[in-house]
């Protein structure tokens, strides 16, 4: 069972008619989701890749009954487009566009707030490469063949790294129930431990691999919310070994600040609480490997 989307999620995207949304929506039908449209203001009624486009996401869920959406939109404009699929009643979406300031989201957070818990949009991203469930349905721009099903769960702040583990992985014949890119940035949608939650959840994921780096709590948050709450083993990569403090890495939330925030720290912590640690990039697959044989 995936989580978030499979092959009956209803589809839509956000910035449908530009150039980089038509090509990650392509890639999207291609691999076999349920793309149902997409929205451009000011073109409703139009057709783009032979799928209706809509001016407003509320018609796209009235019309089409959208669930889903992703977010190709530029950043000054990307916020109230997270804020209107909200609105329409999208359950899941997906923010890809990277740069969205941080004040804009900010605003988002506190938007998606005033929804009843069981009403709220759930968000991953900005600044990520989406969600897979392999062999059912890419809501992302992640390179789909990749990634073989099976029964390991992966939830990751970089998109490049989670990438590399499904990689690694599927070379060793091990596969992935779901993949979930949440971002890079300081403020994104979804934590490692609200993915957590959901994978522990999902009857057919035996075990999770999360991948993480300096800069933030979120991981060590997740490894506390493992130990006491989770059946399943987690394993974790942490980027950033050699980074000195104060030193940015390629996200915006990437950057040491404070105790606890290094990557040396959180590996210390994470072993504390019983997740067992991949060593290098180049161990994730073999890491997995090990404790699904242990099991």
């Amino acid at each position: 069972m995936a989580i978030l989307i499979d092959e009956h999620t209803r589809i839509v995207v956000q910035g449908f008619t530009g150039k980089i949304g038509t090509f990650h929506a392509q890639d999207m039908i291609k691999y076999g989701s349920n793309v149902v449209g997409g929205i451009t203001p000011g073109k409703g009624g139009q057709k783009h890749l032979g799928l209706p486009v809509f001016n407003t996401v509320k018609e796209a869920v009235q019309q089409a009954g959208a669930e889903a959406s992703i977010i190709f939109v530029p950043p000054a404009f990307a916020a109230d487009s997270i804020m209107e699929a909200a609105d329409a009643g999208i359950k899941y979406c997906v923010a890809v566009t990277d740069g969205i300031p941080t004040q804009d989201m900010m605003t988002v957070k506190n938007f998606l707030c005033r929804f009843p818990k069981e009403q709220r949009m759930l968000l991953t991203g900005p600044n990520c490469a989406g969600t897979i469930s392999p062999g059912r349905a890419m809501l992302g721009i992640m390179p789909g063949h990749i990634y073989i099903p099976g029964n390991v769960g992966v939830v990751s702040r970089s998109g490049t790294l989670g990438y590399e583990a499904a990689d690694q992985m599927r070379r060793l014949g091990i596969g992935i129930s779901s993949s979930v890119g949440i971002g890079g940035d300081p403020i994104n949608g979804s934590s490692h431990r609200d993915i957590l939650e959901k994978f522990e959840q999902d009857p057919e994921t035996r075990v999770v691999a999360m991948i993480g780096e300096i800069g933030g709590p979120q991981e060590v948050d997740a490894g506390i919310f493992a130990k006491e709450n989770m059946s399943k083993p987690l394993v974790a990569y942490i980027a950033g070994l050699t980074a000195p403090e104060g030193r940015r890495m390629g996200h915006a939330g990437a950057i040491i600040s404070s105790a606890g925030e290094s990557a040396a720290e959180k590996v210390a912590m994470l072993k504390d609480l019983g997740v067992t640690i991949s060593p290098t990039p180049a161990a994730m697959g073999t890491t997995v490997a090990a404790v699904l044989a242990s099991m």
